[in-house]
């Protein structure tokens, strides 16, 4: 018998994900790090992306301000018991005016921030959630009007917002599950929420018994009361405004980072060639052993291009002489020189 012509043998070809870069394997359909299917590159060619790094870095500055703007206004009651006592001591009402000058300017300046947050922020997700569809083995589970309308909808930004964060999180950070930072951040938002409102309404009350104008030391003294009192349960939002305004930057400024570099590898690296691409011997010239290699074309060679015919060392070249320039025609000489005497 004949021996056969082809020895028939397996082997595994090693691929790499276009996403994340790691090795994949025939088992399974996509990547098992990022969940990029198999095959496909890192975005969806001709869906749109959008640069998210800038509004990103403005998100993240605006919420840090909103967070530290909102400490002054919360322990303001160290500064009001203070000038409290001054005003019993002086029997002077107008430094308790003054106090309550100085709170609502700093709630002014939080709200002002917070304002400022919010619309950068919206902008932030509706751009970072329009993202996921160009990004193969993204499965988002809400439109990216979502985005926008689940922080403004009353009752819906308890909830939606998050929903919204976690899936672009896990999209963008390649997890299989949502990051604990999403729900600390939720969590301490949400605490936030209710504690500033229960606290402010509380603090409104209270300050509503208070004499309009004090006049006996005693009337004095329930100011200082006040603000000694109203100093505890402020620490609760304070606090979970600090939770809530880190964990939410940290977020911003990862996803951002994770997107950016993933649109990167869509767009086409140019090398930075000296001197003009047409040139012979220039590395981008076809056949320079620098020239990627063409399935067609002999290696360290490319297309073959007509020789042009070399040009005369010496002589007017014949094409200055049938095409003189429109802006230096050719002169004749004469006597006396071609400058004209």
């Amino acid at each position: 018998m004949c021996a056969p012509l082809h020895a028939h043998t397996t082997r595994t070809v090693a691929m790499q994900c276009q996403t994340c870069g790691d090795p994949t394997s025939p088992a399974y359909n996509e990547c098992r790090r990022c969940a990029t299917p198999l095959g496909l590159p890192a975005v969806l060619p001709g869906r749109p992306t959008y640069p998210v790094r800038g509004f990103g870095l403005a998100a993240a500055v605006a919420v840090g301000a909103a967070t530290l703007l909102y400490l002054p206004g919360a322990l303001f009651p160290l500064i009001g018991a203070a000038m409290a006592r001054s005003a019993a001591t002086q029997r002077d009402g107008d430094l308790l005016l003054g106090a309550v000058v100085a709170e609502g300017l700093l709630a002014l300046l939080y709200m002002v921030a917070l304002l400022v947050a919010g619309v950068l922020v919206i902008i932030w997700t509706w751009r970072v959630r329009k993202n996921l569809e160009a990004f193969p083995g993204a499965l988002p589970s809400l439109g990216p009007a979502w985005a926008i309308a689940g922080w403004l909808v009353p009752f819906a930004n308890f909830v939606v917002p998050a929903r919204v964060l976690a899936n672009v999180a896990r999209d963008s950070l390649w997890r299989r599950r949502t990051p604990p930072l999403v729900a600390l951040w939720w969590a301490a938002w949400l605490l936030f929420l209710v504690a500033d409102a229960t606290i402010n309404k509380l603090d409104n009350d209270r300050y509503a018994e208070l004499a309009e104008t004090p006049r006996s030391p005693a009337q004095f003294a329930a100011y200082v009361d006040h603000y000694q009192q109203a100093l505890g349960p402020r620490l609760v939002p304070a606090l979970a405004c600090l939770v809530a305004g880190v964990s939410f930057v940290v977020l911003i400024r990862r996803i951002s980072a994770a997107q950016q570099d993933r649109i990167a590898k869509a767009a086409p690296a140019w090398p930075a060639w000296p001197g003009h691409p047409g040139w012979p011997g220039h590395p981008g010239w076809p056949g320079h052993p620098g020239w990627p290699a063409h399935p067609g074309w002999p290696a360290g060679a490319g297309p073959a291009y007509p020789a042009y015919p070399a040009q005369p060392v010496t002589g007017v070249p014949h094409q200055v002489v049938g095409d003189p320039s429109a802006t230096s025609p050719q002169v004749p000489p004469g006597a006396g020189g071609t400058i004209g005497a």
